[in-house]
C-alpha cells in the first residue's frame, strides 16, 4: 500500500490533482474537507462542540451547522480557527485513519487535505504532494467555486501556513498555473517518479 499526500493552499487545485490521480490510476481518495462536513453533522460530538462554542448563530433553521457561515466567523483571527481545528482535526484524523487500515494491501490511498502538514499527518504518508498556484488565480478560483468575496478568501489564505514552507517539506510540486492539460501532464510525470 501506498499513502500519497496532496495539499496546498486554498484555491491552488488539490482536489483536481486528486481526480487526476483517481481517474488515471485508480487510487482511492480521502478528502479531507468531504470529512470534515461529515464528522460536523448535527449530533455529533463535533456539532455540539462547535454549537457550544461559536453560539447558534452558525446554525440554519433546520439546526444544521451553516459552514459558510461558520468559516466567515471562525477565519476572522487565528484564535478562533485554532479553536475550530482542535475540535475538527482530531475527528477528521480518526477517519482517516480507519479508512486506510481498511484499505486493501496493493491499494493506493491518496489524502486530499489543504491542512495535511498543519495536521501533522505528514508521518502518515510515503509522499507528499504541493500544489502551487499564484495569488490571482487562488482569488479567481475561491471566488468562483465558493461565491465568496476576495476579503474572505484571503482571511483563509492568511491563516494557513504559507506555501512557501510547505513546498520546502514536498517531494514533487505541482505548479497549477497553466492548463488542466500541463497540470495533468505534471500529475502523470510525477505518478511515474513515484513507482519508478
Amino acid at each position: 500500500m501506498k499513502v500519497i499526500g496532496i495539499t496546498g493552499s486554498f484555491g491552488t487545485g488539490k482536489t483536481f490533482v486528486a481526480s487526476i490521480i483517481k481517474r488515471s490510476f485508480g487510487a482511492k481518495v480521502l478528502n479531507a474537507d468531504e470529512i470534515a462536513h461529515e464528522v460536523i453533522r448535527k449530533g455529533t460530538p463535533a456539532y455540539k462542540k462547535i454549537v457550544a462554542l461559536f453560539g447558534e448563530e452558525v446554525l440554519d433553521n433546520g439546526r444544521n451547522i451553516m459552514r459558510k457561515r461558520l468559516a466567515d466567523i471562525a477565519f476572522r483571527n487565528k484564535e478562533s480557527v485554532g479553536r475550530l481545528n482542535r475540535i475538527v482535526h482530531p475527528e477528521v484524523i480518526s477517519c482517516i485513519k480507519r479508512a486506510i487500515r481498511k484499505a486493501g494491501k496493493k491499494e493506493v490511498i491518496v489524502i486530499d487535505a489543504p491542512l495535511l502538514v498543519e495536521a501533522n499527518l505528514t508521518g502518515m504518508v510515503d509522499k507528499l504532494i504541493v500544489v502551487k498556484a499564484n495569488r490571482k488565480a487562488q482569488l479567481k478560483r475561491c471566488t468562483k467555486k465558493f461565491c465568496i468575496k476576495e476579503r474572505k478568501v484571503l482571511d483563509r489564505i492568511e491563516n494557513q501556513m504559507p506555501l512557501a514552507k510547505k513546498i520546502k517539506l514536498a517531494d514533487f510540486v505541482v505548479d497549477n498555473n497553466g492548463t488542466k492539460s500541463e497540470t495533468r501532464k505534471q500529475v502523470k510525470e510525477i505518478w511515474r517518479k513515484i513507482w519508478k
